[in-house]
Order: C-alpha cells, then sequence, then structure tokens
C-alpha cells in the first residue's frame, strides 16, 4: 500500500527539498532541453507532441508554462499542488490519438507519464555528473523520493517508477534500449526548433541581434545536447558524433555551473522567466531598465549590419490597438496555425483554449465550457472552409476563403473568453482581471474606461482582432507570442 499525497513526509516537496534547490541552478536549463529530448524520443510522447503541441512555434509559451506546474507541484502548499496536479490531469486527458504509423497514443496512460517523471530526475542526476559534481548517494535517493511522489500525487501510484534506485537504473536503460525512437518530434527540437527559435518577447523588434545570437547558440545547444544522451540511443538513432563534442559539453556544463556562485536572487528561475515576457509597453517596474537595455542591443544590431550582414529579419509592427491590417495568410499563420504544421484544425483551437485556461489558473465548470465553445467553433469553421472534406483547414482553402470569422461559435467563444476573466462577476473587466489574462496593466486599454473594461467593449476587440485581423496590443501577445 502506497502513501497518499497527505501522508507524505513535508520535506518531500517545499523549499528544503532538492528538486527546489535545482530549480534555481542554471544547470537546470540544460537538463530540461536533455529531458524534453529524452521525452520526445518516445513513440506516444513524440506523437502527442506532433499532433498537439505548440511548442514548435510558442516554445517560450511551453516553457513558461512548463515552470510554473513544476514550481506548483513542488511547493510548499499542498492545496496548490493538488489543484495543478488535477488541472494536469484534466490537460493529459484531452490528449490522445494515433501516430504516422497508426499506433495509439494516450498522455494519460501511466507507463507514459512515469517516463516524463523518469526522465527529469535522470537528467538532473546528470546534469551533475556532466559538471563534475555529482551527486552522493543520499542526495540522489533524497531527489528520486521527490520525483516519484511527485508521480504519486499526479497518479495515486508511484510504483511505476521502480521503489529502489538500483532498479531504476535497470529500467531506464531498459526504456533506452529497447523502447524509443528517432522520432519526428525528436529530430525537430534537436535540428530545427533552436535554428528557427523564434524571439522570446523581451527581444521583440531586435531581429537582428536575435538572429546573430540564435546563430551562434543553437548549433551550440543541440551538439552539446547530442554529446549528453545514452550512447546506446545516439548509436540506435543515427545522431551524428560531432568530434570535440564530448568535451565541448562537459565544458559547458562546468561553466553555466559556476554561476552558481553569483548572489542569492541575481538567477532565480522565475526572475528570470518573468523578465523573458515583458514588453517595451509592459508597466511593470523592471520594464524601465529593459528599455534601456533594449536600446543598446539595437545598436549593437546595427553594428552586426555593418561589420556581418544577415539575411533580412522581419520583427513585428508596432504595437497598438487598432492597428495596421495583415493579410488572410499571414493572419492563418500567425494567429490560427498554433502548431506550425500548415494546417487549422482542432489541436491548433485547442492550444488556444490551453493558454487562456493556463493563464486564468481556470478550475471547473470553467475550463470545460472555454474548451467546448472552441470546440463549437472548430466545428463552424469545418463546416464552412474545409472545401476538400479531409477533416482539415489549409492555409490555402482559409485564404481562397477569405472568410469573414465572426459567426455565433466565435461570438460565443469572447462571451465565455469575458465570463472566465472576469472573476467576480461584476460584468466588468477591472485592472487585475485584465493582467491575469494580458501580464500587462491597461495600458492602451482596448475600449476601456477609467481602470475598467465592459462586456461589449472586450468582445468587440476580440472579435476585431480574429475576424477583421487587427493587430492587437492586447490580443497579439496572448495569442501570438513566441
Amino acid at each position: 500500500m502506497t502513501d497518499t499525497p497527505a501522508q507524505q513526509p513535508a520535506s518531500l516537496f517545499g523549499p528544503d527539498s532538492q528538486f527546489h534547490r535545482f530549480f534555481n541552478d542554471p544547470r537546470w536549463a540544460l537538463a530540461v532541453v536533455r529531458a524534453t529530448v529524452m521525452e520526445a524520443a518516445h513513440p506516444q510522447i513524440g506523437a502527442a507532441l506532433i499532433d498537439n503541441s505548440s511548442f514548435v512555434m510558442h516554445p517560450w509559451r511551453r516553457l513558461r508554462n512548463t515552470l510554473v506546474s513544476l514550481q506548483r507541484m513542488f511547493g510548499p502548499d499542498e492545496e496548490t499542488r493538488q489543484r495543478e496536479a488535477a488541472r494536469l490531469n484534466r490537460l493529459h486527458a484531452r490528449l490522445s490519438g494515433t501516430d504516422a504509423r497508426e499506433r495509439p497514443y494516450d498522455a494519460m496512460d501511466p507507463e507514459v507519464r512515469a517516463w516524463v517523471v523518469a526522465t527529469l530526475f535522470e537528467s538532473s542526476v546528470t546534469m551533475c555528473r556532466l559538471s563534475g559534481q555529482p551527486l552522493d548517494q543520499a542526495t540522489m535517493e533524497q531527489l528520486y523520493a521527490e520525483f516519484r511522489a511527485f508521480l504519486d500525487v499526479l497518479t495515486d501510484r508511484p510504483d511505476h517508477l521502480p521503489p529502489t534506485l538500483p532498479e531504476f537504473w535497470r529500467y531506464y536503460d531498459r526504456v533506452v534500449e529497447e523502447e524509443l525512437e528517432n522520432t519526428e518530434a525528436l529530430q525537430i527540437i534537436l535540428y530545427k526548433l533552436f535554428d528557427h527559435l523564434p524571439a522570446p518577447p523581451v527581444l521583440d523588434g531586435l531581429p537582428t541581434v536575435w538572429a546573430a545570437g540564435r546563430a551562434l547558440a543553437g548549433p551550440l545547444i543541440g551538439t552539446i545536447t547530442v554529446a549528453s544522451l545514452p550512447e546506446p540511443f545516439r548509436r540506435r538513432a543515427g545522431l551524428p558524433e560531432t568530434p570535440g563534442a564530448q568535451v565541448l559539453m562537459q565544458s559547458v556544463y562546468t561553466a553555466v555551473g559556476l554561476s552558481r556562485f553569483l548572489p542569492d536572487g541575481w538567477l532565480r528561475t522565475e526572475t528570470l522567466t518573468n523578465l523573458l515576457y515583458l514588453t517595451p509597453d509592459s508597466d511593470d517596474p523592471q520594464a524601465a531598465a529593459l528599455t534601456a537595455v533594449r536600446d543598446r542591443m539595437k545598436q549593437a544590431g546595427a553594428l552586426f549590419r555593418l561589420v556581418a550582414p544577415l539575411p533580412e529579419q522581419r520583427g513585428p509592427a508596432e504595437p497598438g490597438g487598432g492597428g495596421a491590417p495583415r493579410g488572410s495568410g499571414e493572419f492563418f499563420t500567425a494567429v490560427l496555425d498554433q502548431t506550425g504544421d500548415g494546417y487549422l484544425d482542432w489541436p491548433d483551437l485547442a492550444s488556444m483554449a490551453r493558454e487562456v485556461a493556463s493563464r486564468l489558473d481556470l478550475d471547473e465548470p470553467e475550463e470545460t465550457r472555454l474548451y467546448n465553445a472552441y470546440a463549437a467553433w472548430w466545428r463552424e469553421l469545418q463546416s464552412d472552409l474545409d472545401s476538400d472534406g479531409d477533416g482539415r483547414i489549409s492555409r490555402e482553402e482559409y485564404v481562397a476563403a477569405v472568410p469573414s470569422l465572426a459567426g455565433p461559435a466565435l461570438i460565443r467563444v469572447a462571451e465565455v473568453l469575458f465570463d472566465v476573466t472576469d472573476a467576480d462577476g461584476d460584468q466588468v473587466i477591472d485592472a487585475e482581471e485584465y493582467r491575469a489574462l494580458f501580464r500587462t496593466g491597461f495600458r492602451r486599454v482596448v475600449g476601456g474606461s477609467g481602470g475598467s473594461c465592459s462586456r461589449s467593449a472586450f468582445v468587440k476587440e476580440f472579435l476585431s482582432f480574429m475576424a477583421g485581423r487587427q493587430r492587437s496590443t492586447a490580443y497579439d501577445p496572448l495569442l501570438t507570442g513566441a
């Protein structure tokens, strides 16, 4: 009989846990990338990512949501942990289907969920070993107990991971050698994602600077990630062996690890993640300093263009309510195709619903009500625009129809979006509710007056953005931000 979450020792979660120490360790960023690759190599997880995830088009959004979720799960508050576990279970229950070889996948499969937790634990251990500071046995056992407790909260079945470390390593080696594959999702993460990684919001408008940095960092991250993977899997998957990659990998891990000795608070993961999402027009006090940094970086970008011209990089248009309209094709790619596969189908609209539900931290029944509204909109779109009957809408079908999307189902989405954002039910969106959805205060408020936004103004702006294809200070970061 296993302990229930309420019976588990408090030290397995909260500020005294090993996980909490690792969470703010700069090396953990490399470990998370590695763990994500190992997850994507699992056939079921890889298929779910390809079919449902927006990680290609919106990787920074995915990163932030993952880190927030882990903070909630490993934090000290039991109620928060249980609410987050319930949210994750609802999310994963919506992810099932078949892959390109007609093999079923199900995100609620307990073995699949155990593998996700296993990769996080193993990559945490590996990051310490590669940086020359391997964990002692007691610390490793404590960390493993924490991750098994994490799985217990999610599934009430920690026994899907072996009870002891020696058994875990045998389990891990078996999965690596027998079950992992060179999946499409793995290929995208290793060889496409970093080479085409969109700029985070804080660097919007600095395309030259971002392109120059990405050109250097992308291949480096890919090389050290491949070098850190288990050798049996690299061999079976046919991943290339780059000369000197092992030395480079260990050097990078060691160098990144040295930043742990900076003053406390300088490298807090939560702080750095929040900074990534600040925009120049944000009312956050830290935005002023970032604006000054951005001005200097623009000067650096001009120097880059003079010294080493790069292909033209187009940044986003200047924000502002009622911005210039964009073409149908651009709107399709930037807003509707959330998964980046060139088609509009249900996973794209589900991704929109998932992002809104995550930002607002919705519980039932509001979350299901929002998903149902998006599902009804998808059925309306499919009926009106799917001309070849293949169950999805291509960019060409969308552009050829030149649709006016403000039908009854989209209006219903707008109404439900207002309702779930209006947390106190007073029929206006106040400053706090506005910030919860848009992560900024009332600046250039769309239809707002006196620090609030009415239902009619809120719905009108949403429909204008979705149907009129007008850029919007509020909705562009919500639905198009990386």
